[in-house]
């Protein structure tokens, strides 16, 4: 009876060990150990050696540089413009400009200007003395004049101020040729003038003509500002 049950035993056992060897060993029947479709999981140590990927990293050149693209460098120019008779004009010329320059200004100046043309008699030693000239005048019948009494030319006969030049000559001359030392000079009196200062970029299309539509109206360089 043992013998017979230690022979059991030992069959089982044989039995057990033999489906252990054939089923339980991996890749025995040359099967996956993962389901199909799922990606095999390996050891870095069973991957194939390969030569290390190449840097991807690059210096970027820079383009070069196109000389054919230098930016444009402006000219600036100041340029006055005037004289203006009233303020009025004045203002009007800046307005009209204003698009046209970079900066203005406007500046007073006052200006000595022809009044007129003076003929006279150079002042006597004394006031009789220039009465008494007064009276030879009169003998040779040249009238409209008077005697100067007051001012920074006492004793002085005055004989005429004109507007024109070339009556102011011919008076002088009709007083010369009846004897008497007659002269002529320019009278002057000092007004004010309205000047137009403007910086204005490549002067050669600054066109201020078309817009300022004032006679007598010039223009000049002038000292920036």
């Amino acid at each position: 009876m043992f013998l017979r049950l230690l022979f059991v035993l030992l069959s089982a056992l044989n039995i057990a060990v033999g489906a252990w060897l054939l089923l339980g060993q991996p890749y025995a029947r040359g099967g996956r150990p993962s389901d199909p479709g799922v990606t095999e999981l390996r050891l870095l140590s069973e991957l194939p050696q390969t030569a290390p990927a190449a840097s991807t990293s690059a210096t970027v050149a820079a383009p070069a540089a196109d000389p054919t693209t230098t930016p444009r460098v402006l000219s600036y120019s100041c340029v006055a413009l005037g004289p203006f008779a009233t303020p009025q004009d004045l203002r009007n010329a800046r307005q009209a400009l204003t698009a046209q320059a970079t900066r203005m200004r406007s500046r007073q100046e006052q200006a000595s200007q022809t009044s007129g043309w003076w003929v006279y008699l150079p002042a006597a030693g004394s006031r009789a003395q220039a009465l008494e000239q007064a009276r030879q005048l009169g003998a040779h019948q040249i009238g409209d004049y008077f005697v100067v009494s007051s001012g920074d030319q006492p004793n002085t006969i005055s004989l005429g101020l004109f507007k024109d030049p070339a009556n102011a000559r011919k008076r002088r001359d009709e007083i010369v040729a009846a004897g008497f030392p007659a002269r002529m000079s320019e009278r002057s009196e000092s007004v004010p003038e309205y000047w137009l200062d403007l910086v204005v970029a490549d002067s050669s299309r600054f066109d201020w003509r078309s817009r300022v539509r004032v006679s007598g109206i010039g223009s000049h360089s002038t000292g920036c500002f």
